[in-house]
């Protein structure tokens, strides 16, 4: 499924340059942005261009994109934190995904509590 099938979708208007973001950094598979809501200090959403529901969906149909979207998570910490980060992947609503186009919150920036 490609984003030019998800005209709704949220992350496909802002991955199509439609919706204005803070893009951090690119890839020819990928976009950073600026989450609107951080929860950090560094709090960035990765997204994959094609559009997948979720990260099941990705990892089944495109592993490569999924790497690529840990890669560019991984290049962004290292240019706006010091390297140490959270990634996290949410799968469903129970789960907080409330965009159901996959995307990985990169936290980072100083302490980040909760599994200490």
């Amino acid at each position: 499924m490609t984003s030019s099938d998800s005209p709704d979708c949220l992350f496909c208007t802002i991955v199509a340059g439609d919706l204005p973001a803070d893009v951090v950094a690119s890839s020819d598979t990928a976009v950073a942005f600026r989450d609107i809501a951080p929860k950090a200090p560094v709090h960035v959403l990765v997204v994959p261009r094609e559009h997948y529901p979720d990260v099941p969906a990705l990892a089944a149909s495109a592993p490569e994109v999924l790497a690529d979207v840990v890669a560019l998570a991984d290049g962004v910490a290292s240019d706006l934190a010091d390297g140490q980060y959270r990634l996290v992947f949410n799968t469903g609503p129970k789960a907080g995904q409330s965009v159901f186009h996959v995307h990985a919150h990169l936290l980072a920036g100083g302490h980040l509590p909760g599994f200490d």
